[in-house]
């Protein structure tokens, strides 16, 4: 009798992206429903006590997707629109991240339903502490290990470490990172994924035989990711030729100072009121005629109502899942490269597995030298990716892809989990 799995359980973005990848002749007969379905869902209603003496309850999720080669890794968000189905996806996403960068750990991810603009810093440490409480027993440094992600931070990472230390009775540095320092976190922790990514696109343009130098780049986003990834670039010599933050954008095609537009940013203002380049919106942003698009502030930007007015030559994605599968086919077809997030972003899980690293051998490196780890690291899967891209004629994200999925089949072969070929 045929297996049917439950449609509830089954990601749907997860199967349509593992069909694309299918395609590639190297993935050709391979078993991939494994991966079609998360290993471990957790849907749990968090109880907290507000200032005004009332009880909320905030639904909040932890989504364990695979962990084949080693722990679950992936953030915590705080976002009002956060549900199960993108906790999947981003899961999906983590595990084929930590794969194709050939990093020891699973992939894995979780939220929580609130907004934190609407609450105050003790209401969301209540929060905090109350999502470690229900989830303790389902994460841990050998289990699942959590880290910061949209809305979240090292504080309240430090919030969350202590509340499952005294649950545990024990020191566990390495069961979450993205840590302050003082708790065990690691140096050049806060801008590894804006490093990692500047790396990726150096050496991608390399490849092109041109350089940081030659290319116009538009960053949409101003977080920490984005504003990390406009400084980088702009110390690296790059012209940043717009940037924006949740509200405006700027630009100036003869270059923005970077360095200054931090400094305003730095002050609590817009960039509504920054004195130099055009004012723009988002959407304006991500259809400037531009040799690079950095995609840095949340999925979805780049769908069926602006595919057709892209006019990016290369797309990096910093942001997790900025460019929707359709309007990704059709920039292939036109011809736009796209750098995916699963090779792009992933220096913040490198230098997080750099960080367990640390806690558990109790040993601690200088930033200079977690730099140059990361730098390694980086270029070594990039040039992975570029040389299955190349050997099978495909592109980025495929080859991103099928690298990750050959990764996680061969573990999952050698523990015994993969259906056996029809004889």
């Amino acid at each position: 009798m045929e297996e049917t799995w439950d449609r509830e359980v089954i990601c749907e973005i997860c199967r349509v992206q593992l069909s694309r990848a299918a395609i590639a002749k190297s993935l050709t007969g391979l078993d991939l429903s494994v991966l079609e379905q998360p290993k471990r869902l957790i849907n749990i209603n968090l109880a907290v006590r507000m200032d005004n003496g009332k009880v909320r309850f905030f639904p909040a999720y932890r989504v364990l997707y695979n962990d084949a080669r080693g722990p679950g890794k992936g953030g915590i968000r705080f976002h009002p629109n956060v549900h199960m189905e993108e906790i999947k996806e981003l899961a999906f996403l983590m595990a084929l991240k930590c794969a194709c960068t050939d990093i020891p750990f699973g992939g894995a991810k979780g939220g929580v339903k609130v907004d934190p603009k609407k609450h105050s810093e003790h209401e969301m440490e209540r929060i905090s502490r109350a999502y470690i409480r229900e989830f303790a027993h389902f994460i841990g440094p050998d289990t699942d290990i959590p880290a910061p992600d949209v809305n979240t931070n090292s504080t309240t990472m430090a919030w969350m470490l202590n509340e499952y230390e005294k649950i545990v009775g024990h020191s566990a540095p390495a069961v979450i990172t993205g840590k302050p320092l003082e708790l065990g976190g690691s140096q050049g922790r806060d801008y590894s994924t804006s490093l990692g990514g500047a790396i990726v696109l150096r050496e991608y343009l390399a490849k092109k035989k041109s350089g940081l130098k030659k290319a116009s780049i538009a960053v949409q986003g101003f977080g920490n990711v984005g504003m990390h990834m406009a400084r980088i670039l702009f110390e690296w010599g790059a012209k940043i030729v717009a940037v924006s933050d949740s509200s405006t954008g700027i630009f100036d095609s003869g270059g923005i100072n970077v360095k200054k537009a931090i400094e305003h940013k730095a002050t609590g203002k817009s960039f509504e009121t920054f004195p130099k380049g055009k004012k723009i919106s988002n959407e304006e942003l991500l259809e400037l005629k531009v040799d690079v698009l950095i995609p840095a502030a949340v999925e979805d930007q780049v769908n069926d109502s602006n595919k057709d007015n892209i006019q990016a030559k290369t797309i990096l994605e910093m942001a997790n899942g900025p460019v929707t599968p359709t309007a990704d086919d059709l920039l292939d077809r036109k011809g736009v490269e796209i750098i995916p997030d699963i090779l792009a972003n992933s220096g913040g899980v490198m230098v997080s597995y750099f960080e367990w690293v640390q806690n558990r051998n109790g040993k601690y490196w200088e930033e200079k030298e977690v730099n140059a780890m990361l730098e390694e690291k980086m270029v070594k899967a990039f040039n992975e990716v570029h040389a299955l891209k190349e050997e099978e004629k495909i592109n980025y994200r495929k080859a991103a892809y099928v690298l990750a999925i050959k990764r996680i089949l061969k573990a999952e072969e050698l523990r015994g989990n993969l259906s056996k070929p029809s004889k």
